[in-house]
């Protein structure tokens, strides 16, 4: 399996975070702008009789030596279990691969804006869906109880 995939950016993150953060994402308001010299606004039509999209982003920021192919504390934190790269969704991914459903506040041209998107100015954006109910899970969803006191305030501020 050594084999590339080249994958070209379809657009750009443009917000007021420079740094990753790790709490309190709801609020962030972003706008992609998609890249110009390959799309046109004709790409975005209809997108707005969506309420929430999927973006799909490279966290260009991690560098090569911080990718964790093996286990790890989520966030470092000893309190929680050392578990697999891949049954949590740190930014030290081996492709550092970022997924992320976020509202849909508006469509204008080669444009979009969204609230909710956890990824900071500069990101590039490898692919946009539009959010459909009938791709969520089905069933029941379990996760384990350390990931839902992890993402407790990954949407809200930290409270003080």
């Amino acid at each position: 399996m050594s084999e590339q995939i080249v994958v070209l950016p379809v657009g750009i993150v443009h917000n007021p975070l420079t740094d990753p953060v790790d709490d309190g994402w709801d609020s962030v308001q972003s706008r992609i702008d998609l890249d110009e010299t390959r799309f046109t606004a004709e790409c975005l039509v209809g997108l707005d009789e969506f309420s929430h999209v999927e973006v799909v982003f490279l966290l260009h920021r991690v560098p090569e030596d911080e990718v964790c192919a093996g286990t790890r504390h989520p966030r470092g934190r000893s309190d929680f279990p050392p578990v697999g790269i891949f049954a949590q969704r740190g930014r030290n991914r081996p492709n550092r691969i970022g997924v992320t459903v976020c509202r849909l506040l508006a469509v204008r041209e080669t444009s979009i804006e969204v609230e909710g998107l956890d990824a900071i100015d500069g990101t590039p954006v490898l692919d946009i869906k539009p959010y459909i109910r009938e791709f969520a899970p089905r069933g029941t969803v379990r996760q384990p109880r350390w990931s839902t006191e992890l993402m407790a305030r990954y949407w809200s501020p930290a409270k003080a």
